[in-house]
């Protein structure tokens, strides 16, 4: 069975982080394994509490995966701090990580930052130059290109930078009022759509989360990229649409609605 492993912080109420990414990863045919970057306490309607690991013990988690079940691929979510972010990539490097997927969780669809700009400067410097793929929203993808978008050519325009900055491949989400759920894939080989089903739901908690952990889930079963990221926004579209409504907030995808 091919393994993939998700770095990320915990969501007690299951809907998005390491609980997500679990679940799609093991709805999507992987066998799912963790390290916990930071412990949060939030449901449906907002965070109220976040207790990061300290890099040591993040650093064991990842040694006790890697030197027992080396992952076929490597999920990384949000990491709020620039030695967590240190620490992983150092271990990145030592046990030669294959088929590495960011979400580089910068900004919240409300536009607040959400890790400070000492973080950004290691995520840039360190992590983004080991990705195999990167799925920033719009709001993050403005961070790191420095480029305003309102349109799909700024959307290309921008991926396109990235990519010449840090060789890797950029998956350059849609939403936020701009080509709704059509995502913009830019590799060396050139960009490529992929359009995406409008599902009308207020029930979007994790779906960053879901879609990075699909992605990594195809391709730590050996499939090409852009295969991997088709075969995910399919899943996600699913996941949506089976109606799932719980909490009192933006509530979570059925993960497991293949079932």
């Amino acid at each position: 069975m091919n393994t993939a492993l998700t770095i990320a912080g915990s969501d007690c109420s299951g809907g998005a982080g390491i609980q997500a990414d679990i679940k799609t990863m093991m709805a999507n045919g992987v066998y799912a394994m963790s390290a916990i970057t930071a412990l949060t306490a939030q449901n449906t309607m907002g965070v109220t509490g976040i207790m990061e690991v300290s890099p040591d013990f993040l650093a064991k988690q990842l040694d006790a995966v890697f030197m027992d079940i080396p992952p076929d691929a490597v999920k990384i979510g949000m990491v709020s701090s620039g030695d967590l972010i240190g620490v992983i990539a150092d271990k990145l490097v030592q046990y030669e990580a294959k088929n590495i997927v960011v979400d580089p969780v910068m900004v919240a669809t409300s536009g607040a930052r959400l890790i400070n700009k000492e973080a950004v400067a290691v995520l840039r410097s360190r992590l983004l130059p080991l990705a195999t793929v990167i799925t920033p929203n719009i709001p993050e993808t403005e961070v790191l290109a420095a480029i305003e978008i309102r349109s799909q050519d700024d959307m290309v325009r921008a991926a396109e930078k990235i990519y010449g900055e840090y060789h890797c491949a950029v998956l350059c989400k849609g939403g936020h009022s701009l080509n709704d759920a059509n995502d913009l894939l830019c590799t060396g080989g050139g960009s490529q759509w992929f359009h995406g089903r409008r599902i009308e739901t207020p029930n979007t908690h994790g779906t960053g989360c879901t879609l990075s952990s699909a992605i990594a889930s195809g391709l730590a079963q050996g499939l090409p990229l852009t295969e991997a990221v088709g075969q995910a926004k399919e899943y996600i579209s699913g996941a949506l649409e089976d109606g799932l409504d719980l909490g009192k907030g933006s509530g979570p995808l059925n993960h497991a609605y293949r079932r």
